[in-house]
C-alpha cells in the first residue's frame, strides 16, 4: 500500500503531561509532494457524505482505500459549506466575507487551500488576491491563528471548551490535529503556534470534530459532517 502508513506522520501528543492534566492532541502530519489531499461533499447522485464510514465506503466501491479523513469545516442545515469551497480547482461554494453570530464570523477567519505551491492558510481577505487558477482545494472556516498572532477573542481562561480540530501548515506539510479532551480556543491556539510550531492555522470545527485513521485504528463517530478532508489511494 506505498508503505503509507509510514508516510502519514501520526503521533499522539502530550502523553507525557498527562500527570499535570495539560491537554492531549492527536496530530497527523502530511506531506503534500507525497501525499494527494481530496474534499469530499457529495456521492455521484448528489447526496452528502455526513459520515466519514459512507466516505469509507464509496471510495472503497471504486478500488480505494481511503487512509485519512477529517471533517473540513462549518456547514449549513443542508450541509453545504458556510463559506469558500474548491473541489479540484473547480468554486463550488464562493468565498463569505459577511458578518455574522458564531465562530465561523469571529474575524479575522480564514481559508485552508492547497495551490502548485503547497499548502497555505490565509486571512479570508487576502484569498480574493490569489491567482485561482492554481488554487486546487480550499476551504474556509474561522476563526485563524495567522502569523503567529493568537485571535483577539480567545481568552485564556475561557470556560467554552470542546473537542476541537483544526489544520496547520509547515513548508509543503499539512498539520491536522484533534483534541482529545475538550480544549478552549486559546489553548488550541497555543498548541499550534508553541509546540507545533505552526504560525498559520486554521480552527476547522467542534462537536462534531472527527478523524479517520486506519493507522490508528480510529474512525470517529459523530454527530452528521459537511465537507471532508481526506486523502485516499489505489
Amino acid at each position: 500500500m506505498r508503505k503509507l502508513l509510514l508516510l502519514l506522520a501520526l503521533c499522539v501528543a502530550g502523553l507525557a503531561a498527562a500527570a499535570n492534566a495539560e491537554p492531549r492532541y492527536t496530530v497527523v502530519k502530511i506531506d503534500l509532494r507525497r501525499e494527494r489531499l481530496e474534499l469530499f461533499l457529495r456521492d455521484d447522485s448528489g447526496a452528502p457524505f455526513k459520515r466519514l464510514d459512507r466516505l469509507e465506503a464509496w471510495l472503497a466501491a471504486r478500488n480505494r482505500q481511503l487512509v485519512f479523513a477529517m471533517n473540513a469545516g462549518m456547514y449549513h442545515a443542508d450541509f453545504s459549506p458556510v463559506g469558500l469551497l474548491v473541489q479540484e480547482g473547480r468554486e463550488v461554494a464562493p468565498l463569505s466575507l459577511a458578518a455574522g453570530a458564531g465562530n465561523f464570523f469571529l474575524k479575522p477567519n480564514g481559508v485552508f487551500l492547497v495551490s502548485d505551491a503547497g499548502p497555505r492558510v490565509v486571512e479570508s481577505s487576502e484569498y480574493a488576491a490569489l491567482p485561482k487558477d492554481s488554487v486546487r482545494l480550499a476551504t474556509q472556516s474561522g476563526p485563524l491563528l495567522r502569523r503567529g498572532v493568537v485571535h483577539p477573542a480567545f481568552i485564556p481562561d475561557s470556560d467554552s471548551r470542546k473537542i476541537r480540530n483544526g489544520v496547520g501548515v509547515s513548508g509543503h506539510t499539512a498539520i491536522f490535529v484533534i483534541s482529545e479532551q475538550p480544549v478552549n480556543f486559546h489553548e488550541f491556539a497555543l498548541y499550534f503556534r508553541d509546540v507545533l510550531h505552526c504560525r498559520d492555522a486554521l480552527y476547522l470545527d467542534g462537536t462534531v470534530s472527527a478523524l479517520h485513521s486506519p493507522a490508528l485504528g480510529r474512525s470517529d463517530f459523530t454527530r452528521e459532517l459537511g465537507p471532508i478532508l481526506g486523502v485516499a489511494v489505489p
